[in-house]
């Protein structure tokens, strides 16, 4: 399946958006249908609005409604940013890691969020190689884009996750409202030289240490997400598919295997019994007792037991 590279308009996703476009939708599913009047009650530009619309989407807040013209907010969106919702304002730092796992694992997939967290093999993401590993990747879905198409959607990735700094050290003020800066997901790592011209680049990494802030409610979920859409028809996955596997919690969340073995210790009560972690000397797996239901999962991460969905 080709991967989506445009939409965003090159624009990282800002703090307000996503709780704005869901409040919208609420009372306006036609709100994206008609962009010179969005531009109107978004109070921003066209190219803006696209990027609202892409981000609300790829993030799984909003979705194109079914029955009728326009968009409609998910249950996703609604439980979380909803007018009664757990995190109206995007204030809970578990809910940044949910919108990262949902971009991450959208489909079609996004080049950059696919390619470098499930593929990427080097320890270090150094700007002007993974721009080159990028287009070729495309390529081989025959997507044949230019380097500064590709560099431009590299950018909107890394500018989601790492604040641009100006000359003396201070945030920009385009970038203190992408709200995935605070996962500090990605680091810089040092930087090099690109030529005889004295110009260079900053060179970057993937955070790969233990997250406590991803509480063991958001990983079940994560795992159960993980799950019903890789291994819908297997009741029991080796444990090692959670930390290595293409799309699943280890890949996504850069969490190290050690990580993923403690939170599989205590699965089962943290899951209420809806998982389980056996463990012998040839093999670790995890077994599912029935059905797994994501908003209910969802629900546990900020106690919603009462929310009406």
């Amino acid at each position: 399946m080709p991967y989506r590279i445009s939409g965003h308009e090159s624009f990282p996703c800002r703090y307000a958006w996503l709780p704005k476009a869901v409040s919208w939708v609420e009372r306006k599913p036609q709100l994206f249908s008609d962009e010179p009047q969005a531009m109107v009650d978004l109070g921003v530009g066209k190219n803006m609005v696209r990027s609202i619309r892409f981000w609300a989407q790829a993030s799984g807040m909003i979705e194109t409604a079914r029955k009728e013209s326009g968009y409609a907010v998910t249950d996703f969106g609604r439980m979380i940013l909803g007018e009664d919702g757990a995190d109206p304002f995007l204030e809970d730092l578990r809910t940044l890691w949910l919108v990262h796992w949902k971009l991450s694992t959208i489909q079609p997939s996004l080049l950059a969020w696919d390619y470098l967290l499930n593929r990427w093999q080097d320890p270090k993401l150094v700007p002007s190689t993974v721009v080159k590993a990028l287009q070729k990747e495309a390529e081989l879905q025959d997507q044949h884009l230019s380097a500064a198409t590709i560099q431009q959607h590299f950018d909107t990735f890394l500018h989601t996750y790492v604040p641009t700094r100006g000359r003396k050290g201070e945030v920009q003020e385009d970038n203190l409202d992408s709200p995935l800066v605070e996962l500090e997901l990605l680091i810089k790592a040092g930087d090099r030289e690109l030529d005889v011209g004295g110009r260079h680049e900053t060179i970057y990494a993937f955070r790969r240490e233990e997250k406590p802030d991803i509480s063991p409610e958001l990983f079940i979920y994560c795992v159960a997400d993980f799950w019903l859409r890789r291994h819908p028809e297997e009741e029991t996955l080796p444990s090692k598919v959670l930390a290595t596997d293409y799309g699943s919690p280890g890949q996504i969340f850069k969490i190290p295997e050690e990580d993923i073995r403690s939170r599989l210790a205590t699965i089962d009560r943290d899951s209420g019994g809806a998982l389980s972690f056996s463990e012998a000397a040839s093999l670790q797996q995890l077994r599912r007792r029935g059905d797994l239901d994501l908003k209910e999962l969802l629900s546990t991460i900020y106690a919603l037991e009462g929310v009406n969905v």
